[in-house]
């Protein structure tokens, strides 16, 4: 695969993901929280549907538990495919190509329940299952497009630089997602404006343009270009014998147990346990996220002298704090609108500390690992490292937003959301006194 020259290139090729992140961001924190009414205090025609509970919460929570493990177990076999694709067209074009369109299919299907009535356990299954077909082929688009950072990068520092880009693009749809989509709900509904966000989508063609990869057939690779491939089940005990990786999936398991609650249930939390008004919602919001390439150069900073596991450490402790301050605008604790605003000020800062390098952490370590591994062993299998990822988080994903939150919001405790994210990343800061020293080595400057 030709690599990326300059600077600018890496930042053309990491917003390629913005769009189809857009979507999964609209699809697990907005649509899926629209089927329920429960947990919203003003605008509710709009945040939901129709107005109407659409699901059965009981049997929801479960379905978005199952789409999220089907996701990560159908990861493992796509990311051994595109792996080993043989085509003229090279083996990570064609697995974008193939995951994209049936992707965009379900998330307009996703938008269309079979009964307008209200709560119906048809509609429950049917959404379910359209859940599953998007989860899948995101997971599909999404695996091939990131086991290319190991691959189209000359260096390490790039490979870094190549994340981090990353992780400011996607500071971009979480701003837009999360400032300004509650902005827009307040005139219309969030069908419609998942609709206005569709076309985003299309900047996942860039990489279908900017990967110039030669033909993966046998027959027309040089012998000196050739790695050794290998299927699912040896890639899978590569990545299993991986000391440094199970560890790093244990600790990562955690993380997104806590990070993900924390963003799915963001928008509920401010509106039905703080209260907030729209454009309130829209100001913590962006002051969670926007400050995040800012705070991702002390982020570096603290990487580059310190290295990876004492700047992990370092977000761990802010994001928890940020939690434990957030607890304090519940309505039913503190009564002045006010005050209660200004400490959600507060923790969105502290927070924001924090979101940057959550995103830019699960593309460098996965593509550090594969690369190092290759470089080793000759194996090449990058996909496998970010589709065991995949399904490790989309388990803990699914049992935080699924089985947990779910049932929180049914039953009106959402204001425990605070309190459990808070608990998830002291649990994970306890876990990374087991990271091993190799994983210290991630972008540090010697």
């Amino acid at each position: 695969m030709k690599k990326l020259k300059g600077k600018k290139q890496i930042l053309l090729y990491a917003i390629s993901g913005l769009g189809v992140n857009m979507l999964n961001l609209i699809v697990g924190t907005y649509l899926c929280d629209a089927l329920m009414v429960e947990g919203f205090s003003a605008n509710v025609e709009n945040w939901t549907y129709f107005n109407k509970t659409l699901v059965v919460a009981g049997v929801w929570s479960i379905m978005i538990l199952l789409a999220k493990i089907l996701d990560g177990v159908i990861d493992l076999p796509f990311a051994a495919w595109t792996d080993n694709l043989k085509t003229k067209w090279g083996k990570r074009r064609p697995a974008i190509l193939i995951g994209l369109i049936p992707m965009v299919i379900a998330y307009i299907l996703f938008l269309f329940p079979l009964d307008k009535s209200g709560e119906s356990l048809l509609n429950t299954i049917y959404l379910g299952v359209i859940l599953c077909i998007f989860y899948s082929f995101y997971t599909l688009t999404m695996v091939t497009y990131y086991a290319t950072f190991s691959e189209i990068v000359e260096n390490d520092r790039d490979r870094v630089f190549l994340s981090n880009c990353k992780s400011v693009f996607d500071v971009v749809y979480f701003v837009l997602g999360y400032a300004l989509i509650p902005v827009l709900i307040g005139s219309a509904n969030i069908r419609i404006i998942a609709f206005i966000f569709l076309p985003l989508v299309l900047t996942m063609l860039i990489p279908l343009f900017m990967i110039k990869e030669k033909s993966t057939l046998d027959k027309d690779m040089p012998e000196q270009e050739k790695v050794k491939m290998v299927g699912i089940v040896e890639s899978v005990k590569y990545a299993a014998k991986n000391k440094s990786f199970m560890i790093w999936m244990g600790i990562y398991a955690v993380m997104q147990f806590g990070v993900q609650m924390f963003l799915s249930g963001q928008n509920v939390y401010l509106s039905g346990v703080a209260e907030f008004q729209g454009w309130q919602v829209t100001v913590l919001n962006a002051l969670s996220f926007a400050p995040v390439p800012f705070t991702l150069i002390l982020y570096n900073k603290i990487i580059n002298k310190k290295g990876f596991r004492v700047a992990f450490r370092f977000t761990l402790a802010m994001f928890t704090l940020g939690m434990c301050v957030m607890t304090f605008t519940n309505k039913n604790w503190i009564s002045d609108g006010t005050v209660r605003f200004i400490i959600g000020i507060i923790a969105s800062l502290i927070c924001s500390f924090a979101i940057g390098s959550f995103f830019s952490i699960g593309y460098i370590v996965p593509s550090f690992l594969a690369n190092k591994e290759e470089k080793e062993t000759g194996v090449s299998h990058p996909a496998m490292y970010f589709a065991i990822q995949g399904l490790v988080g989309g388990v803990a994903t699914g049992i935080s937003t699924g089985l947990i939150w779910v049932n929180l919001k049914d039953s009106g405790n959402t204001y425990l959301m605070g309190i459990i994210v808070a608990l998830g990343c002291i649990a994970t800061l306890a876990l990374t006194l087991f990271m091993p020293k190799s994983l210290n080595d991630v972008g540090k400057v010697e």
